[in-house]
């Protein structure tokens, strides 16, 4: 498996990706604005800037955007997002980490591979401890939190989404 930053060369591959979750319905946690964006090109240049404090929109904070790829063929399974540092929102909320993995590849072990090799990237931007969040009825988020040293620290209820989120913190090593 290859934790990547994205890049042209998996364009298709993210449009893909972003097809399968529309058609789907599901939410596309951690792919930062990818939702929105048809053109995977702009998404890239996006998450490129976002790695830059300057370059970030009012309200939002940097951030950096992986794609996790199998190597066997070269697919997008997953995609994972780590916020450098809290604002209001995410501090409460959304955490530092954001990850979704592809419907058609799920119950696979790949979130909880993803969440593990994200997390020394963590180390790289000074992090110690993340904060990892998942609504409470999702048992393989859950799971995928706890199978990575994720200690729970509490549920809050998320008025916008109409949610209650479980806050799990993992110590990186």
């Amino acid at each position: 498996m290859l934790l990547l930053e994205p890049t042209t060369e998996y364009a298709q591959q993210i449009r893909e990706y972003r097809r399968e979750f529309l058609d789907s319905g599901d939410s596309m946690d951690g792919t930062d604005g990818l939702r929105e964006m048809e053109n995977p090109e702009e998404w890239i240049r996006h998450a490129e800037d976002f790695k830059c404090p300057e370059k970030v929109t009012a309200g939002r904070v940097p951030a950096t955007q992986y794609i996790y790829v199998r190597e066997e063929d070269r697919k997008i399974v997953g995609m994972i997002e780590i916020r450098h540092f809290f604002n209001d929102y995410l501090e409460k909320f959304g955490g530092h980490i954001g990850y979704c993995v592809s419907p058609s590849e799920r119950r696979k072990g790949y979130a909880t591979e993803m969440l593990k090799a994200v997390l020394p990237e963590c180390k790289k931007l000074g992090l110690d401890r993340v904060l990892v969040t998942c609504d409470d009825d999702n048992e393989g988020s859950r799971r995928t939190i706890l199978n990575n040293g994720g200690v729970y620290d509490g549920t809050v209820y998320e008025p916008d989404e109409n949610v209650y989120l479980e806050r799990y913190w993992i110590d990186i090593e």
